[in-house]
């Protein structure tokens, strides 16, 4: 299975026939220009093409009135004056003879991408689609879309398909009330809408675009809203040039896109404070907003007993470091790290670019021949893998891998050095572009030789920045070189440590919603922050992880490094492991973790403890650090002491 792309040529026919200033921007270069990129990056061929169909009338009627249809498809008749008079009654919008068509089109690619990915043909997929269709409505056009197709494709996932939740995750400059209005209270559809808003001063104008409007009847909890109110790559929050609000904004003011936030700039208290009011409003519906919502020992806090979390008009006394808004030589994100010291058959190291000159890179890479190798000393006949991931046969030459197995000890017996061979092999094969990830195996008593091996290799033979994710019984390499060329992240350690910036650890959370805690509240900010082009991740002796909570950290870890993650398992692992980690490597879904759990009061105050630690070092801890300060006004968030109980 791959990527689906679905298009058609006919959804460049609809265009304006008129002047009309507000809709002039809903043009056929929107859809030609998205395809002409995805053709210069070379995407395109690695796509399987799917020719967008028209969506039925039924499949229309499943968010549209029949009448409004009825009205749509009448414009393939009219005359120039005629479509102009329509137009004229709806928001933002303009009819084209043609536009009938393209809209069907537009509904039916979505239909025909939820139908491929659905019935496994695909395992994910893009729509280029024109017109949109967010604003749209039941029975009325509006802001240039005039059929809701993801709306039409989430009611025809439930009921063609027979899914019972459905995730809408919607990013784009204006608010999609189409999608909000459809699906407000029904609780089988979670919508979260990404929008600037500037306090219902930015088109569409609603009330119902703010953080407040979580839903009606079944559904409240199930629309999420999150409103950007002021600029945010301004440290000040606020608005320059033509983002500023004003009451003609329309949706033809793309140009606000601007103001997302620049990566790497200062926290904005105006996003804080959007983020917080989306999280207080949904709070009463979620448990695991109402627990992390919980003042005092969980969160680090101390509170005075006059001090209620009522409101934001509470001064709050931070007991921070003050951070500085550029880059220093104490961040990771503010200097390139220096070379590697030998090793055996160590190759010169180049000076690795500033993060801000890779962030303004592309991060497509071409495709190696092989996407996914397991590198196994004796291959499981019960193992089943994809037919696309291979078994590797190779391995590194003897000599070689005898140098590097001479310092250590356990590496010594003749099935270490096999499997030390063998993922030599896999690893040269990773940095040399040949292969995109892989599994390799190792003895229990030589794991941790061979994941110290496995790093010094990484950083000799390429990478500039190397993630190690190291769960059970595995300690940082002694003569790993303090550096700032590797993140070491120990999850099951004895207890929350952050012996440096680079260099922590934390015990493996009990509940399953405090490993997703620390995942989305450690991991993934330190991974990002740190910008590796390699990861690591180790499952070493008692590392307690079942297959599908080691398959998400597998697949969250896949976002970074442009894929290239290898994990290293035990030789005595399970191949039901083995088999799970190949196929979410290769791209497929991590299967459920099972019934959903909070964290523990302990898992909660061991994550909150490391975040105040490390803080001060990682910009991406920074802004969730100040926001959680929002949950409790008045409060003085420690940073000495076990779990912040005996701060200054």
């Amino acid at each position: 299975m791959g990527t689906a792309l679905v298009y058609h040529e006919d959804m460049t026919a609809t265009r304006l026939l008129w002047d009309d200033p507000e809709c002039e921007i809903e043009r056929p270069e929107r859809l030609t220009a998205a395809l002409d990129r995805l053709r210069q990056r070379g995407l395109e061929q690695r796509c399987l093409r799917l020719s967008a169909r028209e969506a039925s009338k039924a499949e229309l009627g499943l968010v549209h009135s029949p009448e409004y249809v009825s009205l749509v498809r009448k414009t393939q008749v009219l005359g120039e004056e005629e479509l102009q008079a329509l137009s004229g009654q709806f928001d933002a919008i303009y009819f084209h003879p043609s536009t009938f068509h393209c809209a069907r089109l537009a509904a039916g690619a979505g239909l025909q991408l939820v139908d491929a990915v659905l019935t496994g043909a695909v395992q994910n997929g893009l729509a280029l689609v024109r017109p949109p269709g967010h604003h749209s409505q039941r029975a009325a056009a509006n802001g240039f879309c005039v059929f809701n197709n993801v709306a039409i494709a989430a009611a025809h996932a439930k009921q063609k398909h027979g899914l019972h939740r459905i995730l809408i995750v919607d990013w784009d400059v204006h608010h999609g009330q189409g999608i909000q209005y459809l699906f407000e209270d029904d609780p089988s559809v979670l919508y979260f809408s990404w929008h600037r808003y500037e306090h219902g001063r930015f088109w569409p104008f609603l009330r119902e675009s703010d953080a407040d409007a979580v839903g009606r009847g079944q559904g409240l909890g199930f629309t999420v809203n999150l409103p950007w109110n002021q600029d945010l790559t301004q440290p000040s929050g606020t608005l320059r040039g033509k983002c500023r609000p004003r009451q003609s904004a329309s949706p033809t003011s793309h140009i606000c896109c601007r103001c997302w936030p620049a990566a790497g700039s200062a926290p904005c208290w105006s996003a804080l404070e959007s983020i917080q009011s989306a999280r207080a409003a949904q709070a009463p519906y979620w448990k695991s907003l109402q627990l992390q919502g919980q003042c005092g020992q969980v969160l680090g806090c101390r509170i005075p007993p006059q001090a209620p979390c009522s409101g934001y008009d509470c001064e709050l006394s931070l007991d921070v470091t003050p951070v500085p808004t550029s880059p220093s030589t104490h961040s990771p994100e503010g200097r390139p790290p220096p070379l590697l010291p030998g090793g055996p058959m160590c190759k010169a190291a180049a000076p690795a670019p500033a993060p801000s000159s890779l962030l303004d890179q592309p991060c497509l890479c071409p495709a190696p021949s092989v996407r996914t190798t397991v590198a196994l000393t004796a291959p499981d006949i019960t193992l089943v893998l994809p037919p696309d991931v291979i078994q590797q046969e190779g391995s590194a030459l003897r000599e070689e891998t005898e140098a590097w197995a001479r310092p250590h000890e356990s590496l010594a017996r003749e099935e270490a050095l096999t499997a030390l061979g063998k993922l030599l092999y896999l690893l040269d094969g990773m940095l040399d572009g040949q292969v995109n990830s892989g599994i390799a195996a190792t003895p229990a008593s030589a794991a941790a030789a061979t994941l110290d091996v496995a790093i010094q290799r990484g950083l000799s033979h390429g990478a500039q920045r190397l993630l190690c994710v190291a769960l059970g019984q595995l300690d940082r390499p002694p003569d790993l070189a303090h550096d700032g060329r590797t993140l070491w992240l120990n999850i099951g350690g004895k207890e929350a440590a952050a012996l440096s910036m680079f260099h922590v650890s934390t015990p493996l959370p009990v509940m399953t919603g405090g490993f997703l805690s620390c995942i989305l509240g450690l991991v993934l900010p330190l991974a990002y922050g740190f910008q590796p082009d390699l990861v690591l991740v180790a499952l070493g002796p008692g590392h307690g992880l079942q297959g599908p909570h080691a398959a998400l950290l597998a697949a969250m870890l896949r976002g970074l490094a442009g894929g290239r993650v290898l994990a290293l398992l035990e030789e005595d692992s399970t191949p039901q492991l083995a088999g799970i980690l190949a196929r979410v490597l290769r791209g497929e879904a991590p299967p459920s973790l099972g019934p959903s759990s909070v964290a523990s009061p302990e898992d909660v105050q061991a994550l909150m403890y490391l975040r105040g630690q490390l803080e001060p070092q990682w910009k991406m801890l920074q802004v969730r650090l100040i926001a959680e300060a929002w949950l409790c006004p008045g409060a003085r968030l420690c940073r000495r002491g076990r779990w912040g109980g005996q701060g200054k």
